[in-house]
């Protein structure tokens, strides 16, 4: 089968926006408005979960978000990793919420989650580290960090640096050049000595009474050890059956979107640099 990639003009109207072209296929778009229109029908009481459970099946892919030479807003809906599958669901959960079920929209919205100014602007516009993703959209008052009793919560001080010290490995950030990356290194080096609070692995077999901060639909990203970083994995909340915290995610491991039967402890005790989750609310 021949996929033919459509490359349009979508006008994007956030903070003194202008034309910004955006990749995507027609299938993607028809699946925006599908699924805008099917949660029109439907009404559910929890759209993050609602939109995630869609989801479900859809193949992991890594990077790509990295297929053109200059930033541009990607928008594929075919394959997801665990970022571009909660900033999807996140999208298409504000442009429900609004009563849209116009594409424009969701393109909007989806570029107002993933940029600092809510458009692609070059490459470091792009909220690479999820601590700038989270720092970018409380600004933007689409998301609340819900407050962590003090049992059990631990305190985690922001060092990112991973991306400077590994330029290589960024294909759009080696060939962007000396200025890109001098604006990566200065943002990382206005996040040093930020603090964020996460919930330990230790604590997170708890059941819902204990661990009532966390609700279904919420954000977590993964704490790691890994030095440079500070999250190493996100995906969406979701209390099961057997009293327990699932995550459902774009699996590297499954190889597509799924929901983790296992208690989110016992995946992440199976890793041993995930130190524990930081608890992201939208504000829907």
């Amino acid at each position: 089968m021949v996929f033919v990639i459509v490359f349009v003009f979508v006008f994007l109207y956030s903070s003194g926006a202008k034309a910004q072209d955006i990749f995507y296929l027609k299938s993607d778009s028809v699946k925006v408005v599908s699924l805008l229109r099917k949660a029109q029908a439907d009404k559910p009481s929890n759209l993050m979960l609602y939109f995630a459970h869609q989801f479900e099946g859809v193949p992991y892919v890594a990077h790509t978000l990295e297929i053109s030479a200059t930033e541009k807003l990607i928008i594929n809906l075919r394959e997801l990793d665990c970022t571009t599958l909660v900033e999807n669901v996140f999208a298409l959960a504000l442009t429900a919420k609004q009563g849209s079920v116009k594409w424009d929209d969701y393109c909007t919205n989806l570029a107002l989650l993933r940029y600092r100014n809510g458009k692609p602007e070059g490459y470091a516009s792009r909220n690479h580290y999820f601590y700038w993703w989270v720092e970018s959209n409380k600004q933007k008052k689409l998301i609340t960090l819900p407050e962590i009793p003090a049992t059990l919560k631990q305190r985690q001080v922001i060092n990112v640096n991973y991306m400077s010290n590994h330029i290589d490995s960024y294909r759009m950030l080696k060939n962007g050049g000396a200025k890109v990356q001098k604006l990566i290194r200065e943002y990382e080096k206005a996040s040093f000595g930020k603090v964020m609070y996460y919930i330990p692995v230790a604590q997170l077999g708890k059941k819902k009474d204990v661990l009532s901060c966390i609700h279904d639909g919420d954000i977590l990203a993964i704490v790691t050890r890994r030095q440079g970083l500070d999250t190493s994995h996100i995906g969406i909340a979701e209390w099961g059956s057997d009293g327990y915290l699932h995550l459902l995610n774009a699996s590297k491991l499954a190889k597509k979107v799924i929901l983790d039967l296992r208690p989110i402890n016992k995946y992440m005790a199976t890793q041993r640099l995930q130190q524990g989750i930081w608890v992201i609310r939208p504000i829907l």
